[in-house]
């Protein structure tokens, strides 16, 4: 009885919740960014090596630093070969001066001897085709043979014979292809190279680069992962922030992220020590993210180095020329045409075809690491020299600062700045009207965003919240409306950090989950709602009545889609006693009959989260088509905790400006 008379109740309250009634003009409203929503890729959570990265070899070429030393470490003998790191008075090449020696030993005076490599945790082995190479130097007569197999068992899923090309005193790159018999049941395999001991003269032989590689996104050699590109390239996103965040500035004045250490042969390219507790091998390098921007359609957006490291180093006035220079020779060799030097450079890469580069942002957060002398240094000289020489001799190049208006910087027009939120879900339902007071003079990137703290729980000083969780990524979907309905003035926003692998992180908040084996790749509730936005993107925003865009739970945002169709995106947070918010929506030019509704919901929980290397249990998505009542209405209801977007079907309103590269992914 008592059950029953509550329930009476709140059927009670939910009728009696007042809708909201919303009109969309078809005057005014302004044209948008070419590029609402995109990627931005740090080498943060493994995100980089063993991750997007799609090589499966870890420490494939013993690099290292002062910080990570040079090591053994994920390889290990077969059959009783000794092994140990060499640096040869002729090395493989000035970049990678270590290399692994694998000696013949009394255990081992017969039959198979080798190495075998545990990957990042694992590799994933399927029947598909695996492409891979090694450098060995040394007298040997014989085969190698290269082989998958479990970490766990016995099995060997596939192996190939590569015939010895090898020599004395000069250093031979072998290659091969390699197809599995059958798949591994999980993760828990291991890559090995083995060769005949008695094959070997003069007691052994001295292996560098060894790599594999399986399939990979659009084909590219040395490229991205699939499983991972691909669900990040169907968000459709439209630019490409890259190098990322911190992995630009570097651990110390000395390691930055250098661009032409990134590019060539991997043999040239020496690694770095990285910002998140690892070394990096720079196989995934400036050439490496053009590609990317190029197979998914992306407007590169450039970060270059503005003499800042991580730990709050930073260069003076009279030693940041030569890395303002060293920007310029980057865009060159970027855009720059073939009668230059550096685009000559490119060309003797394989790519006489510049890419088109229109943004370019000078440093990473430079509010933060060693401020306020380094925050100061930035506003007073190391800004105004990358920004006065970059726009000098490419005016048509927008400059971003790191910093925005919001950092308590003075960005003169045509300059923009980067804004860098995260937020709690909160903050994200207050901070709604932020972009509406930022002038045209006041263009920002939204570089990276994403709500990673619960509503009063720990901040910065302890840990984050441990995924991406319903309450937040509605909260994020409050944002995303908040940014597009001023798009005159946001550039793009991107959720951040994208990637983290489940077996070590530094971030825990991110969209998409993975570990070695890509069966097991998921999606964090985030993902559904980025995604959501961002593949219904407005590039011309409609007023509304309402204009202010907000009641105490629902937010909206109008505008005209890519192909001239009407769209107005919803996001419901706290409603009444969690009663659902019920809407009017009309258009005022329009006799409109009909129209579709998509709506994301959750299951009830704020807290609830897709368990990662799992499915998706949370994110429920439905679809249906309203139609308009007498008096031209669209009438449903907006759960608490959903998101939803109208688009008005059958009719065509003004001019999207369509993609800036033609064709969408």
């Amino acid at each position: 009885m008592r059950t029953a008379v509550i329930a009476g109740l709140l059927a009670g309250l939910a009728s009696a919740v007042q809708a909201v009634d919303i009109v969309v003009k078809s005057k005014g409203g302004n044209k948008t960014t070419h590029m609402p929503y995109g990627l931005m890729h740090e080498d943060i959570n493994y995100s980089g090596d063993g991750g997007l990265y799609a090589e499966l070899i870890r420490n494939r070429a013993f690099q290292g630093s002062d910080m990570y030393p040079v090591s053994l470490a994920h390889w290990s003998s077969v059959n009783g070969a000794v092994l140990s790191i060499k640096n040869l008075s002729e090395p493989l090449s000035s970049a990678l001066p270590s290399s692994m020696n694998v000696a013949v030993s009394k255990n081992s005076s017969s039959g198979d001897i080798g190495f075998l490599n545990a990957g990042y945790w694992g590799m994933d082995v399927r029947r598909q085709k695996y492409k891979g190479s090694f450098y060995v130097k040394g007298d040997y007569k014989g085969s190698f043979t290269a082989s998958f197999q479990s970490a766990l068992t016995n099995d060997t899923f596939g192996s190939v014979e590569i015939k010895s090309k090898a020599k004395k005193d000069e250093w031979v790159q072998h290659s091969f292809t390699l197809i599995p018999k059958k798949d591994a049941p999980n993760g828990n395999n291991t890559f090995a190279l083995t060769f005949k001991s008695s094959g070997v003269k003069g007691g052994s032989l001295d292996f560098n680069l060894i790599s594999v590689f399986p399939p990979t996104y659009k084909g590219r050699e040395n490229g991205l992962r699939i499983d991972i590109a691909e669900p990040l390239a169907a968000t459709q996103p439209r630019f490409l922030r890259f190098p990322g965040g911190n992995a630009l500035e570097g651990p110390d004045i000395n390691n930055p992220w250098k661009w032409n250490e990134t590019i060539g042969p991997l043999k040239n390219r020496p690694g770095r020590p990285g910002v998140w507790g690892y070394q990096t091998s720079d196989g995934l390098g400036l050439v490496e993210y053009l590609q990317w921007a190029e197979d998914m359609n992306l407007e590169p957006i450039l970060g270059v180095w503005a003499g800042l490291a991580l730990n709050g180093e930073f260069l003076t006035k009279e030693e940041l020329g030569p890395w303002v220079q060293d920007a310029l020779d980057e865009i060159e060799f970027i855009r720059g045409p073939v009668s230059s030097p550096m685009g000559k450079l490119r060309a003797s890469l394989g790519h006489p075809k510049p890419w088109p580069l229109r943004y370019v942002e000078i440093g990473n957060e430079d509010w933060l690491a060693g401020a306020p002398a380094s925050y100061d240094a930035y506003k007073e000289y190391r800004f105004p020299m990358f920004a006065e020489a970059i726009s000098t001799k490419y005016p048509d190049i927008q400059i971003i600062a790191s910093p925005s208006v919001y950092d308590n910087m003075t960005i003169p027009a045509p300059y923009a700045g980067d804004y860098h939120p995260y937020r709690e879900p909160d903050n994200f339902y207050n901070e709604f009207h932020k972009f509406d007071s930022l002038t045209k003079d006041n263009k920002t990137l939204v570089g990276e965003f994403s709500s990673t703290h619960a509503n009063g729980g720990i901040k910065w000083a302890g840990q984050l919240h441990p995924f991406p969780w319903w309450i937040g990524s509605v909260a994020e979907g409050i944002f995303m409306i908040g940014a597009e309905r001023n798009g005159d003035r946001i550039l793009g926003s991107t959720y951040a950090p994208m990637i983290r692998n489940m077996n070590s992180w530094s971030w825990s908040i991110c969209m998409i989950e993975y570990e070695a084996d890509a069966r097991k790749t998921s999606l964090a509730t985030s993902y559904y709602t980025f995604k959501f936005f961002s593949t219904r993107p407005i590039f011309q925003t409609l007023p509304t009545t309402p204009d202010e865009g907000n009641t105490t739970s629902l937010f909206w945002g109008a505008g005209v889609g890519e192909d001239g169709e009407k769209i107005v995106k919803f996001a419901n947070y706290n409603t009444t006693s969690s009663a659902p918010t019920p809407v009017k929506l009309s258009f005022d030019d329009e006799d409109a009959k009909e129209a579709k509704l998509t709506m994301l919901t959750g299951t009830g929980d704020p807290y609830a989260y897709n368990e990662p290397l799992k499915p998706n249990r949370v994110v429920k998505e439905t679809s249906r088509t309203l139609r308009a009542n007498r008096k031209g209405l669209f009438e449903f209801e907006m759960p608490e905790l959903s998101v939803a977007v109208v688009e008005l079907t059958g009719r065509r309103g003004g001019g999207g400006r369509g993609h800036p590269h033609g064709r969408r992914v």
